[in-house]
């Protein structure tokens, strides 16, 4: 049996009415400031498939303001925030701040990318940014981050007798990252059951395996907040690839290439969108 069919809880539902109002909210925000969305996609544990049954509705977005606005001395707020409402939590940023953070190898973004709950695209310029987000992505930044992650994390909340399921969750995401790093290519996929599928191995890992689907059940009928006494397996399993990616850190290889694409990006969408017609 594959490690695919083993991660039986994989979803990432959306409630239909929750879609309702975050559409109307990207048309104000747009009417309101004067920007177009490119992208906007679902981020947080319903991206990551494994949701609670009160988890926030985290929406994020990639704008383009009109082109007088990247011609000012001074630049302007690059961010897009709203008041949280609810469930709903709504903040995005404008593409020149998304194409730095791409050219920097920004997990957060590149994982917005990757989302598999979209719920607007622009066809034409996120083909382009993809394309663009693969090229410059640093194996060596993204192992610094998601170890990072995981350390903080594992050392902040996992090291009490009672813990949240969450927190569990939010460790061993960021390790299964390091280790796609380690022996893939390319950036690490948002889903948590696509990316154990490539990181764990059906036979020699498949009591770690049946105590993560364990988790993942009760994580994804419980509340935020619920806990439990620590998982024995999953909490070895954490220690051990934490000891071993101290002992063996990623060679940090410096990255070249040509920031001429990333501009053109930036230069044409401005200039498309800024036209009479998408005004």
């Amino acid at each position: 049996m594959s490690v695919q069919q083993e991660f039986l809880y994989s979803s990432h539902p959306i409630d239909p009415a929750m879609r309702e109002q975050v559409m109307p909210n990207l048309r104000a925000i747009e009417a309101q400031h004067s920007v177009t969305i490119l992208f906007a996609c679902e981020s947080g544990s319903r991206g990551w498939g494994f949701a609670s049954p009160d988890s926030d509705y985290d929406v994020r977005f990639i704008y383009v303001n009109r082109l007088p606005w990247y011609l000012t001395v001074a630049p302007g707020r690059d961010v897009i925030e709203l008041p949280i409402s609810g469930d709903l939590d709504i903040n995005g940023w404008d593409l020149r701040k998304a194409l730095g953070l791409m050219r920097e190898s920004n997990p957060t973004l590149l994982e917005w990318l990757r989302s598999p709950i979209v719920y607007r695209e622009e066809a034409e310029t996120m083909a382009r940014f993809r394309a663009l987000a693969e090229r410059v992505f640093s194996n060596a930044k993204g192992w610094h981050h998601y170890t990072s992650m995981a350390k903080k994390n594992f050392r902040e909340h996992l090291q009490a007798d009672e813990v949240r399921y969450k927190k569990y969750l939010y460790v061993l995401r960021p390790l299964l990252a390091v280790r796609w790093i380690l022996t893939r290519t390319g950036v690490p996929p948002m889903r948590f059951a696509e990316l154990a599928q490539h990181t764990l191995d059906a036979s020699a890992d498949a009591a770690l395996i049946a105590e993560i689907n364990a988790l993942l059940e009760v994580k994804m009928r419980a509340g935020e907040a619920a806990t439990s006494p620590r998982w024995p397996g999953i909490h070895a399993f954490i220690e051990a690839e934490l000891a071993r990616n101290a002992a063996e850190p990623a060679t940090a290889i410096a990255a070249h290439f040509d920031t001429t694409a990333i501009d053109a990006l930036l230069h044409d969408t401005a200039l498309r969108f800024t036209h009479p017609t998408n005004a």
